[in-house]
């Protein structure tokens, strides 16, 4: 039995198709939006259609942009000889937060998981080799997550960067910081003790 009219009902199937929200928060953003003047669901309604239309992928790193290169790759300020390869362009904004690389990223949109039949062909491997053969990088960083669909494509791209006679590195990993060693598994112990460093 539907409870509210089918526009509203509508709106509260679209929120709800968004990652992470479920019904009881698709439900309270529709009532939100209702209880919204017209000019500011306008407002909303026409930033989600802008945004679609306008935002592409950057030529070179593949992150999102709004036309032409991206603000980094234009940068003139950044080291274009290292690269930091992440998975989503949520990642450069979490790497950018850090204020401590300054070099280039690549963006693969996805990671290489066999179980969601994601392969090397449907990331953004390609560009990143045609980065590197071009020459001019000397470090290629693996920054995906430390996850099995993670490692296994940094470890792929590692695989296929070998000729290039590129360096390839690996973000270190293990305790956080505040964390406890009591409440570690045993796989984050053991890379923390691999990434150890002189103090």
């Amino acid at each position: 039995m539907e409870y509210f009219p089918a526009p509203l009902e509508k709106l509260v199937e679209q929120f709800a198709r968004l990652p992470g929200i479920g019904g009881k928060s698709a439900q309270r953003l529709a009532f939100h939006v209702l209880g919204l003047p017209e000019s500011e669901a306008q407002e909303f309604a026409d930033a989600i259609v802008d945004a679609k239309r306008s935002v592409t992928c950057c030529p070179v790193c593949q992150n999102f942009t709004a036309g032409g290169l991206c603000p980094i790759c234009s940068s003139p300020k950044r080291d274009g000889s290292v690269i930091c390869v992440v998975a989503d362009p949520r990642d450069v904004a979490a790497m950018e937060r850090a204020r401590e690389f300054n070099g280039h990223y690549h963006v693969l949109h996805g990671v290489i998981s066999p179980m969601n039949h994601v392969g090397p062909d449907d990331i953004a491997i390609k560009p990143l080799m045609e980065r590197v053969a071009k020459g001019g990088i000397s470090e290629v960083i693996m920054a995906t997550n430390p996850d099995t669909e993670g490692e296994a494509t940094a470890m792929y791209i590692a695989r296929i960067l070998k000729p290039f006679d590129v360096r390839v590195t690996r973000l270190a990993y293990g305790i956080p910081v505040g964390g406890h060693l009591e409440f570690a598994d045993d796989a984050t112990l053991m890379r923390a003790l691999e990434g150890r460093r002189e103090l």
